[in-house]
C-alpha cells in the first residue's frame, strides 16, 4: 500500500473516531459543562495529574484560555489544583471527587454505547478489535 492511500485511510479513521466519540457522549449527563470544558475534563480524567500546559497542548488552546476554562471547572468543583510533590512551585491539575463522579458517569454511558455496538460480536472478533487497538496505540498514537 502506498503511503498516500494509508494516510487517507488514517484521516478517515481519525474522523470516524471523532464522530463516534461525539455519538457516544450524546445523551450523557454533562451538567453545565461546555464542550471545551468536557474535552479538558476527559483529558484530565485519563492522564491526571496534568499540567496546565499539557491541557493547553491537548485541547489546542492558548494558555490564557485554558487557564480561564480551568478556573471555571475549579469553581464548579470538578477540578482542583495541587502542588507537585517534587517541585512545590509547580501546580498539577486533577479531578475533584465531584469531577471523578461526573466522568465515571459519562464513561459508564460511553461503555453502554460501545456495548450496544459490539455486544453481539464473538469473543474472537472482540480479541481482534483489542489487538487492533493495541497495535494502533503502540505504533501510531504513542509518541
Amino acid at each position: 500500500m502506498d503511503k498516500q492511500a494509508l494516510f487517507l485511510k488514517f484521516i478517515d479513521f481519525v474522523t470516524a473516531v471523532h464522530q463516534t466519540t461525539h455519538a457516544f457522549t450524546k445523551g450523557a449527563k454533562l451538567e453545565d459543562v461546555t464542550p471545551v470544558q468536557y474535552k479538558m475534563l476527559e483529558y484530565v480524567a485519563v492522564s491526571q495529574p496534568v499540567t496546565l500546559s499539557s491541557v493547553a497542548d491537548c485541547t489546542h488552546m492558548s494558555l490564557p484560555n485554558t487557564s480561564r476554562e480551568l478556573k471555571k471547572l475549579i469553581q464548579k468543583g470538578l477540578c482542583e489544583k495541587v502542588a507537585d510533590a517534587d517541585d512545590r512551585r509547580r501546580q498539577l491539575i486533577r479531578l475533584s471527587d465531584k469531577g471523578q463522579q461526573l466522568m465515571n458517569g459519562i464513561f459508564g454511558h460511553m461503555l453502554s454505547q460501545l456495548e450496544g455496538r459490539i455486544g453481539t460480536l464473538s469473543g474472537e472478533k472482540l480479541k481482534e478489535i483489542e489487538q487492533a487497538l493495541d497495535l494502533l496505540h503502540d505504533r501510531v498514537f504513542r509518541t
